[in-house]
Order: C-alpha cells, then sequence, then structure tokens
C-alpha cells in the first residue's frame, strides 16, 4: 500500500500527464525533447513538518518540484504557454481530489540554454509546494 506521500506525488503526476507536454517522473532528460514540451516531476523535499498532538499529526509542506523544457524556433512563447496550461492545471484541482490540503506553485526562473547543432533549451525549474497532513513521518 504506498504511502500517502507516494500516493500525492503519483497523483500529482498523473495530473501533470493530462497536460499536452510529456509528462515524466524522476527521469533524467531525453536527448529529443517533444515538440509540446517536457515536464519532469521531481519527488523533492518534504522538509521538517510541524506537529501537533491529540491527535498526533505531522504537517508538511512538501517541496516539490517540476523541471519544464521546450525546444524550438519560438522558445518564449511556447515556454510561457507551457508554464500557464501547468498553472491552469493546478488550478482546477488544487486538492489532488481531497488528497492535499492546498497545491501551489512558485513562479518560474527561466533559462536559456544552448544546444551544440541544434535549437536552443528553455527550461526551468518550476516548485511546486504540497500541503498535506499525515499520522506518521514514514508514511
Amino acid at each position: 500500500m504506498p504511502t500517502p506521500r507516494e500516493t500525492i506525488l503519483t497523483a500529482l503526476h498523473a495530473q501533470l500527464s493530462a497536460l499536452p507536454a510529456t509528462a515524466l517522473r524522476g527521469e533524467v532528460l531525453p536527448e529529443r525533447v517533444p515538440s509540446a514540451g517536457l515536464l519532469i516531476l521531481r519527488d523533492g523535499e518534504p522538509g521538517e513538518p510541524e506537529v501537533t498532538l491529540s491527535p498526533l499529526r505531522y504537517h508538511y509542506q512538501h517541496r516539490a518540484e517540476i523541471e519544464a523544457v521546450v525546444q524550438g524556433a519560438n522558445n518564449d512563447t511556447a515556454f510561457d504557454t507551457l508554464c500557464a496550461n501547468i498553472g491552469a492545471a493546478l488550478l482546477v484541482n488544487r486538492t489532488l481530489n481531497g488528497l492535499c490540503d492546498w497545491v501551489e506553485a512558485e513562479a518560474p526562473r527561466p533559462v536559456d540554454l544552448p544546444v551544440e547543432g541544434a535549437a536552443s533549451l528553455k527550461a526551468a525549474v518550476i516548485p511546486v509546494i504540497l500541503h498535506y497532513s499525515t499520522a506518521d513521518p514514514l508514511s
């Protein structure tokens, strides 16, 4: 049985998979970036929880990361569209169907990366904060 943390990350990946861009989880950057863009979800860091007693609960602000990458002639527009699609997908389901208390993304800091012999990449890491509680820090 998966832990709540894994269930939440799986649900986030499923939500990203509904976008036109290819969504991977925990994979290395492939040699080719699909024309609609590429998203790689990284599990990130749950951080130190706040703890409440009676009942005992661990409240996390888990920082996952989405690596967003586009490649092509019109990188700026494609990247903007990709980020807007991610924002819209998160806005539609802020609790991941009740698995989280709240899901919010932070603004990306895009960079242009030259590629020898090919069109440059435009990429950014988009932090996504997952607010959730568990009964055990290992679950």
